[in-house]
């Protein structure tokens, strides 16, 4: 196996030198559960386990390696796992806020080039589900792209494509039916070898068909959605990374029912592009686009130009990534959270050394 079919370049060569100095060798993860990492190294695919030092230097969820992550290991004459010792830093990756109160991010793929927002064009459909989606894909680092699925299902399907390029200005809106392969041309040029695709979406709009066509194979399980609404189940139950015929790198990932936002807000200029830029023209600077007197936001609103809908999104949005940024800016601030507990920890470790070497002396 040849690093760079999986990714790997000069850049990461030279910040992995440290590394190969302390007998470490690089590989990437390409399916993790709770337990172990599934890895790719130039010696194959091998099993690794998190070791104690990087485990304990882990603060959050998102400091975990995750699929996509390239890590450091060191080799072992067992047959077991590998420990896994450093985890590289990311070049880009697609989070959310974890499900439930906790304000916590979790990394949902790393190290990837392109996303593919996938959705389906049957009764699930939803533009505000896509403008979740987007708001995170602008927030990853990489590039995205739209993908709708089951086109033979949408009656108006030139009005849908027109509306979401109106919208999302800039992001390329691609209709196929995976089912029968139609349109997945311009999809397939999309992949280049040695770069980095994931796919997300809500479980039944067809990702793993689509990953399927790209195979030529059926390796990945499908199922139906139900006919009740047009939901699918969780036939991927967990991330995984695999390889194209023509070289490119594809991670799979199970459908996200829940997409709570954790960001800066810098994603929503990419969702919302339409009302950043109408907001250029308010007569104040610090305007919020709710009541104030020469809005340009809301004249847009009034005159049609701008559905109300989406303008309410908007104000959706944005009050949820500012409920959740200062939730985790609080747990942080909180001297009793586990974050500080692990840094007291850490700190009470390194007096405890710190005086055993002078005993030593």
């Amino acid at each position: 196996m040849d690093l760079s079919d999986l990714g790997w370049n000069d850049e990461r060569e030279e910040q992995f030198t440290e590394h190969y100095k302390c007998g470490l060798f690089p590989a990437r993860v390409i399916e993790s559960t709770r337990l172990f990492y599934k890895l790719l190294s130039e010696k194959g695919e091998i099993t690794g386990k998190l070791s104690g030092k990087l485990r304990y230097t882990c603060s959050s969820k998102s400091d975990f390696p995750t699929v996509g992550d390239w890590i450091g290991y060191k080799p072992s004459n067992n047959k077991g796992f590998v420990p896994i010792q450093v985890r590289m830093e990311r070049e880009s990756a697609f989070s959310r806020k974890v499900a439930g109160k906790v304000s916590d991010e979790q990394v949902i793929a790393a190290n990837i080039d392109t996303i593919l927002i996938v959705n389906g064009l049957d009764q699930d459909f939803s533009i505000r589900r896509i403008e979740r989606y987007v708001t995170l894909a602008g927030e990853s680092g990489a590039g995205f792209v739209i993908v709708l699925n089951k086109a033979d299902l949408c009656k108006d399907l030139e009005g849908v494509l027109s509306s979401l390029r109106e919208q999302f200005e800039g992001v390329p809106v691609h209709a196929i039916s995976a089912l029968d392969e139609s349109g997945l041309e311009p999809i397939r040029e999309l992949f280049v070898p040695g770069r980095t695709y994931v796919f997300l979406g809500s479980s039944g709009v067809g990702k793993s068909t689509i990953i399927n066509r790209l195979l030529g194979e059926d390796r990945i399980r499908t199922s139906s959605v139900s006919d009740h609404d047009g939901r699918g189940r969780h036939t991927t139950t967990s991330k995984n990374l695999m390889l194209l015929p023509n070289g490119a790198i594809v991670i799979d990932t199970p459908g996200l029912r829940e997409v709570q936002l954790l960001a800066s807000g810098a994603g929503l200029a990419h969702a919302f592009a339409d009302i950043e830029m109408l907001a250029e023209g308010c007569r104040f600077t610090d305007c919020t686009h709710t009541s104030e007197p020469g809005c340009a936001v809301l004249a847009a609103v009034e005159n049609g130009a701008i559905p109300g809908e989406r303008l309410d999104s908007y104000h959706k949005l944005k009050r949820e990534i500012e409920h959740n940024l200062s939730k985790s800016e609080a747990r942080f601030k909180n001297k009793r959270s586990p974050f500080w507990k692990n840094i007291s920890k850490q700190a009470r470790m390194i007096k405890k050394n710190n005086r055993k070497n002078v005993r030593d002396r």
